[in-house]
C-alpha cells in the first residue's frame, strides 16, 4: 500500500490505538480519538459541500483544532492550503483568489477580519476554532464536529494534488508551490529515518504547524507512532517546561529559538537529560551556537534543509553517522543535489566550487499553481530544481549553504554572504542573536551591516564586534556597522526576515 496524507491516520489509529498522539496545553489526544475527531470532521466537510480537488484554506495559530482538520480535508479528498498566521486578511483573500478556496477554518481571532474580504473572493464558508460566541456569517468548528454519520471515505492517488504551500512573498504575490502526497510524505519519512524517530519518542515542538519543516515533523510523528507535544507559539518557558513534563526525546526548531534558549536565564533550571536530539532548520544554523546548544543540552543537534518547492526537509545530518557543523548535511533518500554554474545551471561544479543548490527527486514540486513562467524559471525540463541557495559540496557528498542568491551582498566587486557574517558573530560570546544585511555606500556599493541582539545581563561596544569579526574574517567581508537592537524582525516561523533588517536602521 502507498501512503496518502488521508490514510496515514486511520492506519496509526489502527497500530497505536489508545497510546497519546498530540498533546497541546491541558488536551491530550490518542491516536483513535484524534482519528475519531478527523472522520467526524470529514463528515462535516462533506456535509458542506467540500469533495476531492476542492480546495480548503487553514488560517491559525497552532490548536489541535489544526491537526485535526488537516486530516480531515485530505480524508474527504480535498486539497489543504496551510497559510501563515501573519498574512493579513487581505493577502489572504489574495490566496483563496489565486487557488480557489471555497472554505477557510481559522482561528477566532481572524474571523472579524475574514468577513471583511469574503466578498472580494470565493470564500463561501469561514470555519472557526475556538469561537465562544458563533460570529454572523461564520460557523463554529464544534458545529461540524456534530455529524456523527461516517464521511464517505476518498482515495487518492499519491501524486494528486495534496497542497498548496503558498511561498512567504517577501517580494511581490506570494507562489503556490503544488506538492504532491508524495512529496509531503517522503520527507517526513525521510527526516524520520535519518533521525531515527519512532514510536518510543517524545518530540516538542514551536513550529508552525502551516509551515513545511512543522507539517513534515507532525507527519513523521502520525506515521511512525510518536508523541508530539505542541506548542502554540514560542515561548522559552513553554517549550522548556514542556521537554522537562513529559521527558521529550526530541526537540525541533529554527536558530533564533536555540537562540533564546541559550539566552534563557532559567535554563538551569529545567531537566533536559531525556533529550537525545535536536534538530534545526530553516535558516543556517551558526557553528558555535550548535555546540553551545549540544553542550548545554547534552544531546547532539543535527541541522536539516528544506524549502516550500521541495515539501519540507530534503536534507540532515544523521543521528546514526557523521554529523557535520556547519553542514545541512546529506540528500533525505529519493533526492539527489548537485552544486551547478550559477551563469550555466547544465555545468555541474567540483566539490568545494561554490554554485547554486540544484535539487532533483521525489519530493520535487508539480510547479506553480497557475503560473507557468514561474515554474518553467525554477525547474529545468530535466526536473533540475533551481533552489536559489548557493553552496558548495565536499567529497563525501556533505552539502554547505554559503547563503542565498537574492541575499547577496556585493561590495567593491566582492561577494559578501550574510549567513558567514552572522555565524562568525554568532560566536562573540556577549551575542545571542545577529542578522546582517546590506547598507547603500557611494563607493562600495554596498556593505554589510550587522543588526546585534545582546544576552542578557551582557554588554559588549560596536568596535568590540567589529574588531571580534577582523579576527575571523578577510577585510572586505567586516560588517562597516553594528547596531545594537531588542530583536530582529521574524517570520512566523521564526527565520531572520534579513530584508526587513533596514526598518531598525536608526
Amino acid at each position: 500500500m502507498e501512503w496518502t496524507l488521508g490514510s496515514i491516520l486511520p492506519a496509526a489509529a489502527k497500530r497505536f490505538g489508545t497510546k497519546t498522539a498530540l498533546i497541546f496545553k491541558d488536551r491530550s489526544l490518542s491516536f483513535a480519538e484524534l482519528d475519531q475527531l478527523a472522520n467526524r470532521l470529514a463528515a462535516g466537510l462533506q456535509a458542506l459541500g467540500v469533495g476531492p480537488g476542492d480546495k480548503v484554506t487553514l488560517y491559525s495559530v497552532n490548536r489541535w483544532e489544526w491537526v485535526v482538520s488537516y486530516y480531515a480535508i485530505h480524508q474527504v479528498g480535498a486539497v489543504a492550503i496551510p497559510i501563515n498566521v501573519m498574512l493579513t486578511a487581505e493577502e489572504v483573500a489574495y490566496v483563496a483568489n489565486d487557488s480557489g478556496s471555497r472554505i477557510v477554518l481559522a482561528s477566532a481571532d481572524k474571523g472579524a477580519a475574514l468577513q471583511t474580504v469574503r466578498a472580494h473572493c470565493p470564500i463561501e464558508h469561514i470555519v472557526l476554532f475556538g469561537a465562544d460566541d458563533e460570529l454572523p456569517g461564520t460557523l463554529r468548528f464544534e458545529a461540524l464536529l456534530d455529524h456523527q454519520s461516517p464521511h464517505t471515505p476518498v482515495a487518492a492517488d499519491p501524486d494528486a494534488l495534496s497542497t498548496i504551500a503558498y511561498t512567504s512573498g517577501t517580494t511581490g504575490h506570494p507562489k503556490g508551490a503544488m506538492l504532491s502526497h508524495r512529496a509531503i510524505l517522503a520527507s517526513s519519512a525521510g527526516m524520520a529515518l535519518m533521525h531515527v524517530r519512532t514510536e518510543h519518542d517524545t518530540g516538542v515542538t514551536a513550529l508552525p504547524c502551516s509551515h513545511v519543516y512543522g507539517n513534515v515533523t507532525l507527519n513523521g510523528a502520525i506515521l511512525y507512532g510518536m508523541t508530539l507535544v505542541i506548542i502554540q507559539k514560542f515561548n522559552e518557558e513553554e517549550v522548556l517546561n514542556a521537554v522537562q513534563t513529559y521527558q521529550a526525546t526530541i526537540l525541533d526548531g529554527v536558530p533564533t529559538m536555540y537562540m533564546y534558549l541559550l539566552a534563557y536565564p532559567d535554563l538551569h533550571k529545567y531537566t533536559l537529560s531525556s533529550l537525545k536530539r535536536c534538530a534545526v532548520g530553516g535558516q543556517t544554523m551558526p557553528v558555535a551556537k550548535a555546540r553551545a546548544v549540544e553542550e548545554a543540552f547534552g544531546c547532539p543537534m543535527l541541522e536539516v534543509w528544506g524549502m516550500t518547492e521541495l515539501g519540507g526537509v530534503a536534507t540532515t545530518n544523521p543521528f546514526y553517522g557523521e554529523n557535520r557543523h556547519g553542514s545541512i548535511g546529506l540528500g533525505e533518500p529519493g533526492m539527489t543535489f548537485r552544486i551547478a554554474d550559477p551563469e550555466d545551471a547544465s555545468i555541474t561544479l567540483a566539490p568545494g566550487e561554490v554554485g547554486e543548490l540544484m535539487a532533483r527527486g521525489n519530493m520535487v514540486m508539480q510547479g506553480y499553481y497557475n503560473n507557468e513562467k514561474a515554474t518553467r524559471d525554477t525547474i529545468e525540463p530535466d526536473g533540475w530544481l533551481h533552489t536559489g541557495d548557493l553552496g558548495k559540496m565536499d567529497d563525501a557528498g556533505y552539502i554547505y549553504i554559503v547563503d542565498r542568491k537574492k541575499d547577496l551582498i556585493i561590495t567593491g566587486g566582492f561577494n559578501v554572504y550574510p549567513a558567514e557574517l552572522e555565524r562568525v558573530v554568532s560566536g562573540h560570546p556577549a551575542v545571542a542573536m545577529v542578522g546582517v544585511g546590506p547598507k547603500q555606500d557611494e563607493l562600495k556599493g554596498e556593505v554589510a551591516k550587522a543588526y546585534v541582539v545582546l544576552k542578557p545581563g551582557a554588554s559588549a561596544t560596536a568596535d568590540e564586534i567589529l574588531a571580534y569579526c577582523r579576527e575571523h574574517l578577510a577585510a572586505y567581508k567586516v560588517p562597516r556597522s553594528v547596531q545594537f537592537v531588542a530583536d530582529l524582525p521574524k517570520t512566523s516561523s521564526g527565520k531572520i526576515m534579513r530584508r526587513e533588517l533596514k526598518t531598525l536602521d536608526a
